[in-house]
């Protein structure tokens, strides 16, 4: 048999996402319609770190069954179906895209590698940069996000790749055909077959979708003596800058959200303040100050991870995301390593500090508090725990951390508003490095260490005239790795600079 009678069809998937079910399909697909066909399967590293690489070969039948490959070659792929984006790249990187034969089936949702996820700072591969290599690498092109059109259809995305499949015309076999292997598939047939038409009469994606407009929220509602007050401040923020009113109410929202009405008040006061100071032209420093003061007001101590850990909605997404059916039962485990800082950080001030300014007090309590904890949250003894420590909101003011919360956040403000009038683009810059403070426990603390280095050297450029880009490079320096080994070498690099500059 000729080789071009041969079609040969690779699926890269990774763990979950049914490539072996999808894989099964296809292969009876063919021999049910008079062909022959073979399937193997490259297992890869687990879940993010390496996707199954599915191989399919068929042929027409013949008297003599035509010898079949194990793998797929560079440039010697006929269809390649990408269960998520990235695993369309790797395609394309490894060269089983081509344009002169290539037909390309990819579903254009994302799950973040690991490499992404451990960068401090948005690590994301730009979604763009896929589909321009898509267009140009294949012959023909499929992307939509067929895992979002599997989940409306309370299916998987193996269903709904399988009608992308049918909708390329790739293969020589009618929808029909596609469906009654789906009619095969047992009691999830229904709704398999669902997905399986939503992806047939999809239209391709161009582009990568634009995010979603947030549902508006809903309009407040409580006692007419906070309603009142939240009216009072919505026409505070009324009076700031057009530019940046809605970051300031999106901010007064979460500060509220953290803790209280007085809270808000506080935050708002705050960003007042800094409002008469602010050069009218430049609204975008307020704006800045506006989300990073928020993020600072509103940290994670174990009060709030509780309390998010507690709440509907996210219990509401995690049935959503495992699709969960009401006959099935749903265990949540949530992990917890809890420091004597954190710890210490729920006390009274004193208390914690008498723990903190003794080593020997601060090991004993290290040694009861810092390990690894499971809590069963599905369970009423798990969940109440956390209910009830989510809900010490009222005691957080009289705590350590909020004392220490408050002494930083005043000791960053001070250090905006010396450069605010002389110098607005270094001030600007000081505002954003708030970014780098993040999460709670060891997270917290690698990246507070790394935003005081910041501060800690800010005498090395204050007075330069390019200050302000050499705060941005230390912050975009800091965001590059966990530790901050390219932070510390870009802090060398001034000092060697300004050595240089005085010797000559």
């Amino acid at each position: 048999m000729a080789q071009d009678q041969i079609i040969k069809l690779a699926i890269l998937a990774v763990g979950g996402q049914g490539g072996g079910v999808l894989t099964n399909w296809i292969v009876d697909l063919a021999e049910q319609n008079g062909w022959v066909a073979q399937s193997t399967a490259v297992a890869g590293v687990a879940q993010r770190t390496g996707a199954t690489i599915y191989y399919v070969e068929m042929a027409p039948q013949q008297a003599k069954r035509p010898i079949f490959s194990l793998a797929p070659s560079v440039g010697d792929v006929d269809i390649l179906i990408a269960a998520e984006l990235m695993e369309v790249g790797r395609a394309i990187q490894r060269g089983f895209v081509s344009p002169n034969r290539t037909c390309l089936i990819g579903s254009s949702h994302r799950l973040h590698a690991v490499s992404e996820k451990i960068n401090p700072g948005d690590g994301r591969a730009e979604d763009q940069v896929i589909f321009d290599a898509a267009h140009k690498s294949a012959q023909s092109v499929l992307l939509h996000n067929y895992d979002r059109l599997a989940i409306q259809n309370g299916s998987y995305i193996s269903a709904s790749l399988f009608g992308a499949l049918a909708a390329s015309k790739a293969l020589p076999f009618t929808p029909e055909q596609f469906e009654a292997i789906l009619e095969q598939s047992g009691r999830a047939a229904a709704r398999s077959i669902a997905a399986f038409n939503a992806a047939l009469k999809a239209e391709p994606l161009n582009a990568p979708e634009r995010a979603q407009q947030a549902t508006p929220p809903a309009k407040a509602q409580g006692p007419q003596k906070l309603l009142g007050k939240w009216n009072a401040l919505q026409q505070r923020i009324a009076q700031l800058p057009n530019e940046c009113q809605n970051m300031a109410l999106a901010g007064l929202k979460k500060s509220i959200e953290f803790q209280d009405v007085a809270y808000g008040e506080h935050y708002l006061t705050k960003l007042e303040q800094f409002a008469q100071h602010i050069p009218t032209d430049r609204p975008d420093i307020l704006t800045e100050l506006a989300k990073h003061l928020a993020n600072a007001m509103a940290y994670d101590d174990l009060i709030r991870v509780a309390d998010l850990k507690t709440r509907r909605q996210r219990l509401s997404r995690i049935e959503s995301e495992v699709q969960l059916q009401s006959a099935d039962g749903l265990k949540l485990t949530e992990y917890f390593h809890p420091r004597a800082e954190e710890i210490c950080g729920l006390m009274p001030p004193k208390l914690g500090r008498w723990f903190e300014e003794s080593p020997s007090r601060f090991a004993w309590l290290d040694r009861r508090v810092n390990k690894g904890r499971r809590i069963r949250s599905n369970g009423f003894w798990g969940f109440s725990t956390l209910y009830l420590l989510g809900g010490l909101k009222w005691w957080r003011k009289h705590t350590l951390r909020d004392q220490i919360e408050r002494d930083h956040r005043a000791a960053w403000l001070t250090e905006i508003e010396r450069p605010l009038a002389d110098h607005p683009d270094l001030a600007l810059e000081l505002i954003k490095c708030r970014r780098l403070i993040k999460g709670y426990s060891d997270t917290h603390h690698r990246s507070l260490s790394k935003f005081a280095r910041i501060f800690e050297n800010l005498p090395l450029v204050i007075n330069l005239p390019d200050a302000a880009d050499w705060v941005r490079r230390w912050r975009d320096a800091a965001l590059m790795d966990e530790n901050g080994d390219a932070l510390d070498g870009a802090i060398k690099t001034v000092g060697v600079t300004l050595k240089q500059q005085n010797e000559i």
